[in-house]
């Protein structure tokens, strides 16, 4: 059986790029997710880099909800630990008001951004240790009851359904606990996902909102007509996402493509190359077979996929050419 389809959609800022362009790159790539019939597309909450426009991921989820119809769109995720649980109940509860049954929340529990940014944020670093009750009060809000005599308004008519996100045996662990879905985020952590999904499978207890475990595995995609033209989009950016992590969030660094390779295949670059792992590169018949296996061998429910391509045409038909390769093992 074919896997369910999603998107995770980094919202990259390209060197000459301006935010808005990046937002306008991400409500094409939503559309084009709806018309190839993905279930959903996520937006991940990072903070202090140039390259990535979804810091305000509530805000962005609203506007791509404005320009689509049908697609569910959610966060992908949400730090919790830079957040107090009333707030993003209320930002939740908002967007599913305004959008019903439309809107997901996946919750991680790393900060999503250095320790400066974090005292920006003003946050305390010890929060994350709070992330399974911070989750429980957040279920509660949503859910319409009161913490020590607090209500979250607007409370949406409406489920907004929770995900742990996680890259450790931490988040299997908590999902499983819960009874929530968990989402790997094997498109960039790929090291325990096998590890933390049998022990996820293992240790769930249903709840009021899933009955069965249910997993979403991240993977990297590069879909073209051609192959070569999908191998060259794949260096392209593979190479500007080394180059962001060099300049360490900032725009204009100036690494050339052969420094860029000389580092990737030195011994600390291996290490930051093997975060991709988990990518299909090629013609749609290679993408499917590639993505069946990894699905299979994920025990993944659900594949939700990062389309890389530097330009956002590429992105789009990649999106599509993947969408139809998968719907021929459906069929």
């Amino acid at each position: 059986m074919s896997p369910v389809l999603s998107v995770l959609d980094l919202a990259p800022i390209a060197p000459g790029q301006t935010a808005r362009e990046s937002f306008a790159a991400s409500v094409a790539l939503a559309q084009a997710a709806e018309r190839a019939g993905y279930r959903r597309v996520w937006y991940a909450e990072h903070h202090n880099m140039a390259s990535i426009a979804s810091s305000a991921t509530s805000v962005v989820i609203g506007h791509v909800a404005e320009h689509t119809s049908t697609i569910r769109l959610g966060a992908g995720g949400i730090m919790l630990p830079n957040h107090s649980p009333l707030v993003i109940a209320e930002q939740f509860g908002t967007l599913e008001t305004l959008f019903p049954g439309r809107i997901d929340l996946g919750l991680g529990r790393a900060p999503g951004s250095d320790q400066q940014t974090m005292v920006a944020l003003r946050r305390d670093p010890m929060s994350a240790d709070s992330f399974p009750q911070d989750v429980l009060e957040l279920q509660a809000y949503l859910s319409g009851k009161a913490v020590q005599g607090v209500r979250s308004v607007p409370r949406a008519e409406g489920v907004v359904p929770l995900y742990i996100l996680g890259s450790s045996l931490f988040g299997a662990q908590l999902a499983a606990q819960l009874g929530l879905p968990y989402a790997f985020a094997s498109h960039f952590a790929p090291d325990s996902l096998h590890q933390a999904v049998s022990l996820y499978r293992e240790r769930f207890q249903p709840s009021e909102q899933l009955a069965e475990p249910y997993v979403i595995a991240g993977a990297n995609v590069f879909a073209a007509e051609d192959h070569d033209e999908a191998e060259a989009q794949r260096s392209v950016a593979y190479r500007a996402r080394t180059r962001a992590m060099l300049s360490q969030g900032r725009s204009g660094a100036n690494f050339t493509d052969a420094e860029i390779d000389a580092f990737l295949a030195s011994p600390r670059g291996r290490g930051l190359a093997s975060m991709t792992r988990y990518t299909a590169v090629g013609t749609p018949d290679e993408v499917r077979a590639y993505l069946a296996d990894f699905a299979t061998e994920a025990q993944a429910d659900e594949l939700i996929l990062a389309h890389h391509a530097h330009d956002i045409a590429d992105r789009v038909r990649s999106v599509e050419l993947t969408a139809d390769a998968m719907a021929a093992v459906a069929g």
